[in-house]
Formats: structure tokens, C-alpha cells, sequence
């Protein structure tokens, strides 16, 4: 069954019985009989070429990493307008309005035409242009509000104030997580209640007034004349669905719709295009994608959309840009054998252009630590031989396995930008927990005690201001906050103030002071942080793993205060003049993966390549979900375009400080030795680093294999 998947999906093997098998293109090398302005012929390879002149038709166009997919679709909209298609009977959909006006822009210098009449945008912009003049027939007036991210919030907290929903000491949702909530069931089509019992079930016991707010916000938004985002496409849907003239009528003004991304696509906005073709005879959809780099399932991306594309369009033709314009033949060849492992995928195989290169390194280092050295040392070495720190990226799974680097790279002055978000002792998490932590050494920390207070229900910034003012003329404001009476606090607030008085003076304990990563464990477990993530935090699982990561990085100190002094001092950015001789504005580039598709450098490290932590544990439960890790680390792999060096730690402390070894990820495991070179590090990584020849992923140090058999591994 396997193997016909694959084979159906690739076109290779016809489908038994109805629907027809997808078909496979054939390219037309003679020159096309009508003379054209642009010389498609010469602009474009063969591969790209029956792309740009494919008949009508429903169509796949399978877009390899770096084979010029972007190109392609403006030389496809452009031979289209030279055909005579008016640009007002084309349908541009892509992911960003940004890149919508940029292909808008390529076409019309190519063609020297103003292509103002074509409708092209995201799926928000052009469902909001298509509403306006239809809003009445869905209740709405045409001068309706659009509400951003940030209304959305506001609205639902204020529909929570409406219903009176009691705040108690298992906090309700805020804003954010409840916008999360509804968002995703709105582009994913799941019900409320099956994403609060997958992953948000400590909102289980709240069910119940989760939906009565849901309710209330969707009333509120009609009573406004408001959309939210997510309405935009709920509401493209229901007028395609629920009005078929105006459902003819667009079929009939866009005589062909290409959408670009595919892959990212999520279930709503598949609906939409399918709608969109219903009533068209032709049934004239492009869609353009690569399976294999379809990673954002979080955000409710249904890689189904592409995949299923032949199923939905029985006759569907299928073409395929495998011709790889970024890496090198190395790259590419660990890239192909590595996706190969995937079942649910349309096959192809990356063509290098370019000549061979220097081998792909899979370097295992002794831990965490030597792994962020060795990453520094390299980047100086790489900087000495002519790469620009601009043109190396680092990559990761998770934001906190970049934690040792970034420390390291303070260390030694190596400028640097984090393309994931904000420094890890930046994140709001990290400051919340240490905000406990500062308290407990300064108890003279204003700043410390009003953001901890502020975490507590019931508490703003009034309350904690006149708690402050109640003790800060003592000699020590904390101990006179611990011996405070309580009993004119604000009753909603005062269970929460005691629980917090609770934990500092179990803080206070010489146990904890001497040892900040049990204190930083306290904070989140018994004192609450990590049932306050869970209700501010829409991605509250990857927060408290960066925590438990940064409990780990704390067991080396045996003193609040000396962590905390070089916690911050860590922190801050300095060093960034101290490589002299180069632009200011030269940063060497750390990213997470999914921030980083679409991007490309000339050297690429890809960190933390042990198991549990890439693939991700959880999102690596079922095929689907570890499908989709195997995809992210393609992803990862292509953005090298000459150097690529995987890392994978041999050993790391678990939660009680005992040394453990670490597997590397299946992802490495599962690739021939053949292609990749062996790195070996000296126990101090400032000595020549050298390939090795190639041998078992654990090692040649035989204290250091796993145990197959051994559970814990």
C-alpha cells in the first residue's frame, strides 16, 4: 500500500479504477508558433518552461528548494497576459501581500504593461476585497472593520468581563490564548472543544465558560460590523458556498487562479480555492508548492492540502522543478536521501547546478557546552576564510538549544542577531522566573517585585504599586511584604498574593539560594509559573521546555546572586564592535528553523541533532507528526548553499545533574556514511579540527554507545 502511495503521488503508476491518474508532463522543446515579447525559451530552463506553457487545467507544480519557483510564476502570469488574459481575469494568491506586489512588479517589467486590474494579495486582503461588495448578503455593511491581532485580544477579554467569569487561582484564558484557540479552529475546521482535550487540557474544568466567551465574541463582532482575520476567509467561504451566483460569477471573472505556498496552506483556505473552481469548466487552478517543506502543522497548515490536490482534481497534471540553483551536489544528495524516508510525499530528486563542493560534517561534540565552542570557533575560521558573518546561519528546533551559543558568542565578542525572537534572557518567561530569583537576592528589587506581583490574578500595576509603597521604606522590603496583613488586599487577588508570599519564603530556605536551578524548578512547579504559562501563553509547552532548559544551565552555579550577575551581563549585547574591520551592521544569523525557511547562507549549523529534541518528542508521536520533523530538518539542510555541518551533543545532565548520553537524532542514523564526513573534536575544541573517516554515529569511544536495548535510550 506504501509503495502505490508514493508511485500515485509521483505519477508514476496509474491509479486503480476512477478517479484518472495524475499526469505527467511533456515538454515541448519546439519553439511556440505566436512570437512573444520575452524569450521564454531563453529566460527559463526546460523544467520551468512546460511550467509557464502548460494547457488549462487543474495543476501541480512540485517546487524544489532553491529551483527558482518565484521566477517561475512570473513568467507563467506573464505568458498568460501575452496570450491575451486580461490581467483583471487573473487570481494571484501567495502567503504575503509583500511578495504579491513584488511578482506584481517583476511582471510588469517584463511585459512593460500596468497589471493594476489583476487581483493579487493574500488570502486576508483579497477575501476583504471580494466581501465588501457581497457584505450585506452575509449580514454585514460594506464599511466593515477588520480587527488585527491585538482588537482580537481586546474583544475576547472584554467578553470575558461580560459574562463575569470568575477569576480564581486556576487563572481563565487570557486574550491571547483564547484568540489562538479560536483561530485554529476556525482555519483547522476542528471543534473547541477537541483543541482544548489535545492541547490545552487544564482547560478542561473550563470548558464550559470557554465557549460561552467564544459565543459572546461572536456576537460582539456582528453588533460591531467587525471581522476578525479569520472571519475574512469563514466568511469568503460561506458567500461561495451559500450564494452560487456569486460563486459562477468569480468563477466566470477569474478565468485562472494561482496560488503560491500551497504547502502552507491551511484546510479553510483550501476550501476557498476548491469553491473557487467548482463552477469552472476547466477548472483552471495552479498550485504551486514542495511537499517536502511543509512544517507549520502549529500554525494549522494541512499538508494534505497538496498532497490530496490529484484526489480533489481527478486528471490533475503534475509537474516538477527538481533543478537546484543554491547547493551543492553534497547538500543536496543528504537532503534527497534523507526526505526518501517519508512515505506521504510526491517524489523528486534535486539537481545540483553547481560544481561539487566540500563534504557535509555531522560532528558529535561532548556536550552542550562543546558544542556552542565549537560552533564559535568555526564561525571565526569561516569569518578568516571569507565568509561574511551574514552569511552564516545557525539552526535550531527550539528557541532554549541555542541558549550555550548565545552565552559563548557574548563571550568571545561574535556579533550576532536572533532571527526567532528576542534573546533567550529576554523572553518574557525567563524574566518572569527570574524575576523571583532577583527578589530573593535584592529584596530591595522594585522592578522584580512589581513583575512578579503582576503575575498573580487580580493584580495590575495599582495594586502592586501601593503593595510596593506599603513596604519599600523597610530595611528589607521583602521580609516586611512576607510579614504583611493581608486582609484589605482585593479579595479576588488575595489567595494568589498568599500562594506568592508561600513560595518566596520557601525560596528564602539556604537550599534553593545555593542552588538556582531547584529554585528556578520551585517557581514553575510549586509555585505556580507553570499553570500561569499555560493561561498566557498560547505555546505554553515550548516555554516551560525552555525553562526546564534553563534550570539545566543553572546547575553549574551553586549561588543565586553569582548566576543572576552573569545571566545578565550575558544578556546584554556586548562585543558587537569587537570584530573589527567589517560593516556594523554584520551579525552572524541565529534562527529556528521554521523562522528560517525560505532563507539561504553560504555555511549553516544546525544544532541540538539528538533524539527527543530533534525530532521534537511530542510533535514525533504519530507518522504524521514525525513526517513533518523529518520535513522541518530537510528545510534546515536546504538553506546551506556551501558548507553544512550538523551537531549533535553525546551527553547532557538530566534534572538531577547526573551526566547521561544522548542519541543522536534517527535523523542523522538514518543516512548512508557515504554521504557526510565524520568530525572529531579534541577535548579542547581551540585544537585543529580534523574529519575522521566514518563511523558509527555514537562514537568510536565505546563507553559512549548506547545500549539499543536500553529503554532510557
Amino acid at each position: 500500500m506504501t509503495g502505490s502511495l508514493v508511485a500515485r503521488y509521483s505519477g508514476l503508476m496509474p491509479t486503480p479504477g476512477p478517479p484518472p491518474a495524475p499526469k505527467r508532463y511533456v515538454l515541448r522543446r519546439s519553439a511556440p508558433a505566436k512570437s512573444y515579447r520575452i524569450d521564454y525559451y531563453r529566460e527559463l530552463n526546460a523544467e520551468q518552461q512546460a511550467v509557464v506553457f502548460a494547457p488549462d487545467g487543474p495543476t501541480v507544480v512540485v517546487a524544489g528548494a532553491g529551483s527558482g519557483k518565484t521566477r517561475t510564476l512570473v513568467y507563467r502570469v506573464s505568458r498568460l497576459v501575452e496570450d491575451g488574459i486580461a490581467p483583471e481575469a487573473l487570481l494571484l494568491l501567495t502567503f504575503t501581500n509583500r511578495a504579491a506586489k513584488e511578482m506584481t512588479r517583476r511582471v510588469e517589467g517584463l511585459l512593460g504593461a500596468d497589471l493594476a486590474r489583476m487581483t493579487a494579495g493574500t488570502f486576508h486582503s483579497v477575501g476583504a476585497r471580494l466581501l465588501r461588495p457581497h457584505a450585506e448578503l452575509l449580514g454585514y455593511r460594506p464599511n466593515f472593520s477588520i480587527l488585527d491581532s491585538e482588537d482580537s485580544k481586546d474583544l475576547l477579554e472584554s467578553a470575558t468581563s461580560d459574562l463575569g467569569i470568575p477569576i480564581t487561582e486556576r487563572r481563565f484564558p487570557k486574550g491571547d490564548l483564547l484568540r489562538a484557540i479560536v483561530s485554529f479552529a476556525a482555519n483547522t475546521g476542528q471543534k473547541v472543544d477537541a483543541i482544548v482535550g489535545r492541547d490545552y487540557p487544564h482547560l478542561l474544568s473550563q470548558l464550559e465558560a470557554v465557549r460561552a466567551v467564544i459565543r459572546r465574541y461572536l456576537e460582539r463582532k456582528v453588533l460591531a460590523n467587525a471581522m476578525d482575520y479569520d472571519d475574512l476567509l469563514l466568511n469568503w467561504k460561506r458567500l461561495l458556498e451559500t450564494h452560487p451566483e456569486v460563486r459562477k460569477a468569480l468563477a466566470t471573472r477569474f478565468r485562472s487562479v494561482l496560488v503560491d505556498e500551497f504547502q502552507d496552506v491551511n484546510h479553510l483556505q483550501s476550501e476557498i480555492v476548491d469553491l473557487l473552481a467548482k463552477d469552472s469548466e476547466q477548472r483552471n487552478v495552479m498550485v504551486v508548492g514542495d511537499d517536502a517543506q511543509s512544517i507549520y502543522s502549529f500554525r494549522g497548515a494541512d499538508a494534505e492540502a497538496l498532497l490530496g490536490f490529484p484526489d480533489r482534481y481527478p486528471g490533475a497534471t503534475i509537474y516538477r522543478l527538481e533543478t537546484n540553483y543554491r547547493s551543492t551536489p553534497e547538500i543536496l544528495k543528504l537532503a534527497d536521501a534523507s526526505i526518501a524516508h517519508n512515505v506521504r510525499r510526491y517524489e523528486k530528486t534535486l539537481v545540483a547546478t553547481r560544481d561539487p563542493g566540500v563534504p557535509v560534517a555531522v560532528v558529535g561534540a561532548r556536550d552542550l557546552a562543546q558544542q556552542a565552542e565549537f560552533v564559535a570557533q568555526r564561525v571565526l575560521e569561516l569569518r578568516d576564510e571569507g565568509t561574511p558573518l551574514s552569511e552564516i546561519g545557525v539552526l535550531y528546533r527550539a528557541h532554549f538549544q541555542a541558549l550555550e551559543l548565545q552565552i559563548e558568542l557574548t563571550r568571545r565578542g561574535i556579533p550576532y542577531e536572533v532571527r526567532s525572537g528576542l534573546r533567550f534572557f529576554e523572553q518574557a518567561h525567563v524574566k518572569d522566573v527570574l524575576a523571583h530569583l532577583r527578589l530573593l537576592v535584592n529584596p530591595k528589587d522594585e522592578m522584580s517585585f512589581k513583575r512578579a506581583l503582576k503575575l498573580l490574578p487580580k493584580v495590575g500595576e495599582r495594586t502592586a504599586a501601593v503593595l510596593w509603597e506599603a513596604v519599600s521604606e523597610a530595611p528589607e522590603p521583602l521580609a516586611a511584604f512576607l510579614a504583611l496583613e493581608l486582609g484589605k488586599a482585593p479579595a479576588g487577588a488575595r489567595a494568589g498574593l498568599l500562594r506568592f508570599r508561600e513560595t518566596m519564603k520557601t525560596l528564602k530556605k539556604p537550599s534553593y539560594f545555593s542552588s538556582p536551578a531547584e529554585a528556578i524548578r520551585y517557581v514553575v512547579d510549586d509555585g505556580g509559573y507553570g499553570d500561569v504559562a499555560k493561561g498566557k501563553f498560547p505555546n505554553h509547552s515550548a516555554r516551560l521546555d525552555d525553562l526546564e532548559a534553563l534550570a539545566q544551565f543553572a546547575l553549574a552555579y551553586d549561588d543565586c546572586g553569582r548566576f543572576l550577575e552573569e545571566v545578565t551581563l550575558f544578556g546584554d549585547p556586548v562585543g558587537e564592535d569587537q570584530v573589527a574591520g567589517e560593516d556594523d551592521d554584520e551579525r552572524l544569523v541565529l534562527s529556528s528553523v521554521h523562522q528560517a525557511k525560505g532563507l539561504e547562507w553560504k555555511a549553516v549549523f544546525v544544532l541540538g541533532l539528538q533524539e527527543d529534541r530533534f525530532p521534537n518528542l511530542r510533535a514525533a508521536r504519530t507518522p504524521e507528526g514525525l513526517e513533518e520533523e523529518r520535513r522541518l530538518f530537510y528545510v534546515a539542510v536546504t538553506r546551506a548553499k556551501d558548507e553544512l555541518m550538523l551537531v549533535h551533543p553525546l551527553s547532557a545532565y538530566d534534572r538531577y545533574g547526573v551526566v547521561v548520553v544522548t542519541e543522536p537524532s534517527r535523523f542523522l542514523r538514518e543516512l548512508p556514511e557515504t554521504l557526510y564526513e565524520r568530525w572529531v573534536l579534541d577535548e579542547t575544541v581551540d585544537a585543529a579540527l580534523t574529519p575522521a573517516p566514518a563511523q558509527p554515529l555514537l562514537g568510536a569511544d565505546p563507553t559512549l554507545a548506547a545500549d539499543d536495548d536500553d529503554p532510557v535510550n
